[in-house]
């Protein structure tokens, strides 16, 4: 690795910290910062503290929100009954835009994984029977990903959960639209053969 002067070391160390950012990228939004005009890094870097300082997590749901709720849970218009159970804030994304759910959801921040010491107690899952305990919900989506550790915590999940008196449903895998079965690995196509509906 070329040496380079400290504080362009330093942020290209901070970069590579960064999820996705390996030493190429990071040194190429190095450089782009330097080449940046003083104003420009200075909103970058505003923007970082801002999401550290004002941003906190729902009291209800455990997403990421300004005030003390976020705008999924003060949503009149959305069906308190149904709450969708994901890994992390990010994940609420990918359901949001296919624009067919319209639930309340309930972010677990992470998975299961006890090769990294991450039991139910280190997941938002004590939260989500208290949800359930006050009545209103009737049914439970679990949309964790389709890994080991999502897996393992829907399975979880659901025997916790289904003794509650929820129904407890799990998203559909399958092979991706677009795709071709060749490309598809064993796992999503046995999930798909899984998941099959009659037509």
């Amino acid at each position: 690795m070329p040496d380079f002067a400290e504080p362009l070391a330093r942020l290209i160390t901070e970069l590579k910290r960064l999820p996705g950012i390996g030493q190429k990228s990071a040194q190429r939004i190095a450089f782009h910062l330097l080449r940046a005009a003083r104003e420009e890094a200075g909103q970058l870097s505003a923007a970082i503290l801002d999401v550290k300082e004002k941003l906190a997590q729902c009291r209800v749901c455990n997403n990421i929100c300004e005030n003390d709720l976020c705008p999924y849970c003060r949503d009149p218009n959305r069906d308190p009954k149904v709450v969708c159970v994901v890994e992390e804030p990010n994940d609420i994304v990918g359901i949001e835009t296919t624009r067919q759910y319209s639930g309340r959801y309930h972010v677990l921040d992470g998975a299961l994984s006890p090769l990294r010491g991450i039991g139910p107690d280190s997941l938002k899952i004590k939260s989500l029977v208290d949800r359930i305990g006050q009545g209103e919900i009737q049914e439970v989506i679990v949309a964790t990903n389709p890994t080991v550790e999502g897996e393992a915590t829907a399975m979880y999940l659901a025997r916790l959960l289904k003794p509650l008196g929820v129904r407890v449903t799990r998203i559909a895998m399958g092979v991706p639209v677009g795709s071709g079965l060749e490309f598809a690995d064993e796992v999503t196509l046995q999930k798909a053969m899984e998941g099959r509906r009659e037509m």
